[in-house]
């Protein structure tokens, strides 16, 4: 970058740049020095908008929470509209990405970004708690309208569905599923819960 070039967004520019690295080379890759060069910005820049990698994963999670906000209004609008197998492997997909993924493994590897979150209000691993909550309203809506049998319980559901979507979606018992295998395992969970002929 030319000496007086203005950055338009470095800030934004890093937090891009870390996604990348997460989607293509997963956590491990991702340092301070790795972030700016995918971002194309010198060393220091990173160190005048975060303090130090662990306060920009942090952000990172940061964002993610406030994605899943939308997600989770989007979610609820569409309950009663099409198949709630198809919804919920889509919502799978959607929340537990490579980033998502890649931002629970360096919760679990990083002291300091464990502690970050702690005092921001966060427990538990990031994304995976608001991932079941949005998933348990879903279908919370979809049981008030009769297409999940009365008798399911939409949080254990959720947990259950977010924990299989977890170790699929991560890799953990093979290669990453695409949509058709998602809605396989998610049809084998949901196969109890919904209601013939209308879900």
């Amino acid at each position: 970058m030319p000496t007086g070039v203005r950055l338009r967004d470095p800030r934004a520019t890093l937090l891009a740049a870390a996604e990348h690295i997460l989607v293509r080379q997963g956590p491990g890759a991702l340092t301070s020095r790795a972030v700016t060069d995918e971002a194309g910005l010198a060393k220091g820049v990173l160190h005048r908008h975060f303090d130090g990698i662990d306060d920009l994963i942090v952000t990172l999670v940061e964002e993610r929470l406030s994605l899943t906000q939308r997600w989770a209004s989007e979610l609820r609008a569409s309950a009663g509209r099409g198949s709630v197998v198809a919804t919920v492997a889509r919502t799978l997909i959607q929340a537990i990405d490579p980033v998502a993924i890649g931002l629970v493994n360096l919760a679990i590897a990083r002291d300091g970004v464990r502690r970050r979150l702690r005092l921001a209000g966060h427990s538990g691993l990031p994304t995976l708690p608001e991932t079941t909550a949005m998933l348990a309203t879903y279908l919370s809506v979809e049981r008030e309208r009769g297409r999940i049998t009365r008798e399911t319980d939409p949080d254990v559901l959720a947990r259950t569905l977010v924990g299989t979507g977890h170790l699929l979606l991560a890799g953990e018992l093979g290669a990453t599923p695409d949509q058709a295998a998602v809605e396989e395992v998610v049809e084998a969970s949901l196969v109890s819960n919904l209601v013939p002929g209308r879900a």
